[in-house]
């Protein structure tokens, strides 16, 4: 089955940073914009970055998962493993700090996954993560 791309629209409270971020950090193609937001490809998908000032009781909540802190909300990509490696590498080169470092999450185990997270400017917890067969992604035994 032939996977669909995704919408998400997420706030950011400097389109400026976001455009640099998801531009040339990410290596996102940049489509259509505003003076309110911009739309991205990420590896495929629509993204919209959408203007939001920073305002007061914005926060991120954190899950346990595998001994990780996890940030909730947060949105991604499954990529290959080739590419999830290559972006590893770029985010490093970039200095991006990553809230969870690149590392095999569930080693040995149903669900094993590469996993990374890290904030955009604005804050937004992104996870990019790659399955060595990608045929398990959703497989619970």
């Amino acid at each position: 089955m032939a996977l669909s791309p995704f919408h998400i629209a997420f706030p950011v409270d400097d389109l400026d940073a976001a455009r640099a971020f998801y531009g040339a950090t990410l290596g996102c193609a940049e489509g259509r914009s505003s003076d309110t937001w911009i739309d991205f490809s990420l590896f495929g998908h629509q993204i919209v970055a959408h203007l939001k000032p920073r305002g007061a009781g914005d926060s991120v909540h954190h899950n346990p998962v595998d001994g990780h802190e996890v940030p909730v909300p947060h949105f991604g990509v499954v990529l290959p493993m080739e590419e999830w490696h290559a972006l590893a590498e770029r985010l490093r080169g970039a200095g991006v700090r990553f809230v969870i470092e690149p590392h095999i999450r569930f080693p040995g185990q149903v669900g094993e996954q590469a996993t990374m997270f890290f904030l955009d400017p604005a804050g937004n917890a992104l996870e990019f993560k790659a399955f060595q067969d990608i045929g398990r992604m959703f497989a619970r035994e």
